[in-house]
């Protein structure tokens, strides 16, 4: 039986979708999963041992210049190439009309969640299976109940299992902080990451500063500069799994490099202001999900609407300092 999986993005997402594939591999070892991928996450889907192929969609870039899109023919290419693979089932994880239309394009009968679970109600028109699922639960739990009932399975009762392979080697003496994200509410304060790396290196630990795009290496090279530490190159997602899988530790922000490294069991610290980490948080071994203390926090605010009255921009981070930020990473990092 051949299974092609409907997720296009973004990081965070895709690695939510890592335990209900290594649940559904284990009841059916005879399926056969392919992935649709957005063309930026194209590593992701392979880190999972299940995933057997990857096509490539380019929503993002589609959005930009339809027109241009539908007159390239790459629309309609992905239809046929979708179309000439004989797929059982299409499981759309995602639950948004961006991928409830691909997911029919594949011309094979496609599960996904019903109009009361789904993010985007109108998606569940495009599905012949249509399943509920509490919209209450961890986005884990409920892709780990969408692919139980899709692929008609007895729902396990054990901790997610993202299916990646422990590191072999032991744990280096480092450090990755993940200062980067998208939102601007969700970016910790600089001076907080500078004086938490100072205490990392009183601790004997390298810190290393990865980053993804221009803005984020200038940012980099200024934290280290204040904070001490090694400005990484940048690397791909795969070369960034390698070096999670060495380090002793990650502090993170609310980006999906932080579920990465929830993935591979690393331990890590994930700090949350504007958003609520009970249905999107990290999730796993050697993982401490830290809030503020604000009383209008979780926001789900891309900017923050209050005056920066506490002299930081964010100010329910000014709860989250690196006192409490660093007490909680040596609990994780400690040996048990």
């Amino acid at each position: 039986m051949r299974v092609l999986i409907v997720k296009t993005s973004s990081l965070g997402d895709l690695i939510h979708t890592f335990p209900a594939l290594t649940d559904a591999a284990r009841a059916h070892p005879d399926l056969e999963f392919h992935w649709l991928v957005e063309e930026a996450f194209h590593e992701v889907p392979w880190m999972h041992p299940a995933v057997s192929c990857t096509t490539l969609i380019a929503l993002r870039r589609w959005r930009r210049a339809p027109l241009a899109a539908f007159k390239s023919g790459e629309i309609q290419a992905l239809r046929r190439r979708l179309r000439r693979t004989d797929y059982d089932l299409v499981i759309d994880a995602q639950g948004l009309l961006k991928s409830a239309l691909p997911a029919r394009w594949a011309g094979a009968p496609v599960a996904g969640f019903d109009r009361r679970s789904a993010r985007e109600p109108l998606a569940a028109a495009f599905y012949q299976q249509r399943l509920e699922v509490p919209r209450r639960l961890h986005a884990i739990e409920r892709l780990r109940r969408l692919f139980a009932q899709a692929l008609d399975y007895p729902l396990p009762d054990t901790p997610p299992d993202y299916g990646l392979a422990p590191p072999a080697a032991p744990r280096e003496r480092t450090l990755i902080f993940f200062h980067a994200t998208t939102w601007p509410s969700k970016h910790w304060p600089p001076a907080f990451w500078t004086e938490l790396a100072r205490r990392a290196e009183r601790a004997g630990y390298l810190v290393c500063w990865p980053w993804g795009n221009e803005e984020e290496r200038r940012q980099a090279h200024w934290l280290q500069a204040r904070g001490g530490g090694e400005v990484l190159p940048r690397l791909s997602l795969t070369e960034l799994e390698a070096q999670l899988g060495r380090a002793a530790g990650v502090v993170g922000v609310d980006t999906g490099l932080a579920h990465l490294a929830a993935a591979l069991g690393t331990p890590a610290v994930t700090l949350y202001g504007p958003t609520d980490p009970r249905r999107t948080g990290t999730l796993g071994r050697h993982q401490r999900r830290l809030g503020v203390h604000y009383p209008c926090a979780p926001c789900l605010e891309r900017r923050c609407p209050r005056p920066a009255a506490t002299g930081v921009e964010t100010p329910c981070f000014a709860t989250l300092t690196p006192e409490r930020v660093w007490a909680a990473l040596e609990a994780e990092m400690r040996p048990t």
